[in-house]
């Protein structure tokens, strides 16, 4: 079951890369009637008729046969696509001044430890007990 949607994930984002959606899949009908006509009412062959609706020919084939308009726009792959995509490009004037690293080995320190004076501590209140 998960190679089955992994398969049909990966298939998926692939016709997505080429711009084939899933109303293009479900118009491949209209597509092949088309074909059909075309074959029996001109006499085309697939490669002609791809050239007069996707091709070369499309511009000749749409103002020549104007009563087939609703039927081209039924037509999957007839949607039109644009990607764009922009690349912004910063230069920053901002100049990084960097000091050089102070260690702590080099510095003179100006901490002096003083012992605690209390009368409480000298009067021995705070002493370790004695055997007795």
């Amino acid at each position: 079951m998960v190679k089955l949607f992994s398969i049909s994930i990966s298939l998926l984002i692939f016709f997505q890369s080429f711009g084939i959606s899933f109303d293009d899949v479900s118009q491949i009908d209209e597509f092949v009637e088309h074909a059909q006509f075309h074959s029996e009412q001109y006499g085309d062959n697939v490669f002609v008729f791809i050239s007069k609706h996707y091709g070369e020919l499309k511009a000749s084939h749409d103002i020549e046969h104007k009563e087939e308009k609703e039927d081209h726009e039924k037509l999957p792959f007839q949607h039109q696509t644009h990607v764009n995509s922009s690349t912004a490009f910063v230069l920053n004037n901002f100049k990084h001044e960097f000091k050089a690293i102070e260690f702590s080995e080099f510095r003179n320190h100006h901490f002096f430890y003083q012992e605690p004076s209390s009368s409480l501590h000298l009067e021995g209140l705070f002493q370790p007990p004695r055997q007795s």
